[in-house]
């Protein structure tokens, strides 16, 4: 499977499990996510890449997941075969791997949207949601951040942010954005990642952390999570406005 890596963390009852959806989407996880679960009762030690090694911990608790293109998952940035379907998919074949019956799903952000998707697709192998930072990729959610709204609460990260993009393209940022991300030009590519990758790093929290800025300066990071989080913006997240709360949709979990 390409563009896909595991973190695992062993040492733990069988009776518990929990898969963690990271951001983004293109964040990938880090060992800052173990925070979230209790250390008295998670057992956390270490991480490694699991994905198809025999060995698999058969007391496997924390389940980190790098999605495709992001993190430790190679290629880096990989667009191809990079949708909210084959994440649903790769979640499911991670557990039928890791031969867990049913597990806790865990999400923020992109990781909230990405858990509802898998849920509701595999109903029968959740058993319970922590979501958190609650996004479900609707147009009107897209639109307050990235073209106007999130704008008037920022408003000097916001000039940083659009500054790559010309006065003329900026009816619609997020598809500029996509030619800038996807030019076969490095230094167009890079800067245009560092300003997308530095307008969420400097917006996404109540309080904002100048190292979590810092962040997006790292070229193979903001390389990754701009170029991937754009793909699944302008492509409204390979599913209908709105889907996520449909009454059909709710309906199966």
């Amino acid at each position: 499977m390409k563009c896909l890596a595991i973190r695992k963390e062993p040492q733990i009852p069988r009776s518990v499990r929990s898969f963690h959806k990271p951001g983004g989407p293109g964040g990938g996880t880090d060992a800052a996510d173990r925070s979230f679960f209790n250390p008295e009762k998670y057992k956390v030690q270490s991480l490694s890449l699991v994905f198809g090694n025999s060995k698999s911990n058969s007391s496997l608790q924390i389940v980190l997941f790098d999605q495709r293109g992001a993190g430790k998952s190679t290629p880096s940035a990989c667009l191809e075969e990079n949708t909210t379907w084959d994440l649903v998919s790769d979640t499911e074949k991670i557990r039928k791997e890791l031969k867990i019956d049913k597990w806790h799903v865990f999400g923020g952000s992109w990781g909230s949207t990405l858990s509802l998707a898998y849920a509701q697709t595999h109903p029968d192998r959740v058993k319970s949601l922590v979501l958190r930072g609650i996004f479900t990729l609707r147009k009107s959610e897209l639109k307050f951040f990235y073209q106007e709204g999130t704008s008037h609460l920022f408003p000097e990260a916001w000039d940083e942010y659009i500054e790559p993009i010309p006065e003329s393209e900026r009816a619609d940022l997020m598809l500029a954005y996509h030619a800038q991300l996807n030019s076969t030009d490095d230094q167009t590519r890079i800067k245009a990642a560092k300003a997308w990758a530095k307008w969420e790093m400097a917006t996404s929290r109540l309080f904002v952390d100048p190292a979590y800025i810092q962040r997006g300066e790292d070229d193979e990071f903001a390389n990754a999570f701009a170029r991937i989080e754009n793909h699944y913006f302008v492509n409204e997240g390979f599913m209908r406005d709105g889907q996520l709360l449909e009454k059909q949709s709710i309906d199966k979990m």
